[in-house]
């Protein structure tokens, strides 16, 4: 939110990964479409998708419809759902023939998207930034269960950010694995110095889980907010939303991206803190992890042959 950008997402795409707009970080319609045609011009044919991320229960004036109509007529071929069940697009999006990928935390919403058509699905276990969902079912065991009970393609994310978890991920069957924490220092990222500087600052012991009392758990960088609403979740068993929203606005967040300032709101970060090191390119990000992983290549075959 707020990052994934024209710049970032072909950065992402000339690295040889694929990565979405997010659509929520540009509200107004005109905004996206001119997103959307700068990134594809700047792809220069390569792969790119927009992430669309919809509120657990549909609201009054939401304007995910529109959105997704926005998609189609630009032409867009992969798109990634997220929030709940994308089951009421799905028409409009297939017969567009846009190839959709479903976001979920955990295996048994993975195989209800199955059952409603998408394309893909990528589970992200407990260990994720952002929404590891309620049940916090970690990233290993969402690997093996995926593995038995689907039968679509599907990739596994949280706490990912080595070579070596992308091998052990394509071991245990999944297609590809989903990353967010260890590109967040890249370059592209259109943030402060200070913001990037105090990720890599950080280690994996420095994320904190809230907001699990409104149904929304959210993993993020430990910081003042973070130790706020805990004190006021522990403090009042029956807060809501409208209590927590002063403090943990998407728009006070934002203001760490631009200001550098990360002691306040709710920065998405999860236990991959740990792998980041240094600000680089992000084509120097994905080269170290392809060479991470021929290495865990190079260490199973060696384990294969001598056993």
């Amino acid at each position: 939110m707020w990052l994934a950008d024209a710049g970032y997402v072909a950065a992402a795409a000339h690295a040889g990964i694929i990565s979405f707009i997010t659509a929520a970080s540009f509200p107004d319609p005109d905004e996206l479409r001119s997103q959307i045609r700068k990134c594809r011009k700047l792809c220069e044919g390569r792969s790119f998708g927009v992430n669309v991320s919809m509120l657990p229960k549909l609201v009054p004036g939401e304007k995910t419809a529109e959105v997704f109509q926005l998609i189609i007529d630009e032409d867009v071929r992969f798109v990634e759902t997220s929030g709940r069940n994308p089951e009421a697009y799905m028409p409009m999006l297939k017969d567009a023939g846009i190839t959709v990928l479903h976001k979920v935390p955990s295996v048994r919403f993975a195989q209800k998207a199955e059952s409603v058509g998408v394309d893909m699905v990528s589970i992200v276990g407990a260990e994720c930034g952002g929404h590891p969902g309620l049940e916090m079912i970690g990233t290993m065991v969402n690997a093996a269960l995926a593995e038995q009970r689907l039968t679509i393609p599907y990739l596994i994310g949280g706490g990912i950010g080595t070579g070596s978890q992308i091998v052990a991920a394509l071991a245990m069957g999944a297609d590809g694995v989903v990353m967010g924490t260890r590109f967040l220092v890249a370059e592209e990222i259109k943030a402060h110095a200070g913001y990037k500087r105090a990720l890599i600052d950080a280690s994996e012991r420095d994320t904190a889980l809230t907001m699990s009392s409104v149904r929304n758990t959210i993993r993020t960088l430990r910081n003042e907010t973070t130790d706020l609403v805990t004190r006021m979740e522990i403090e009042n068993p029956d807060i809501r939303i409208e209590d927590l929203l002063p403090h943990v606005s998407g728009k006070i967040g934002r203001l760490a991206y631009e200001t550098g300032d990360t002691s306040r709101g709710l920065l998405s970060a999860g236990h991959a803190l740990g792998f980041l090191h240094a600000v680089a390119p992000m084509a120097e990000i994905v080269a170290q992890l392809e060479h991470e992983a021929a290495l865990a290549q190079t260490r199973l075959a060696s384990v294969i042959t001598s056993g």
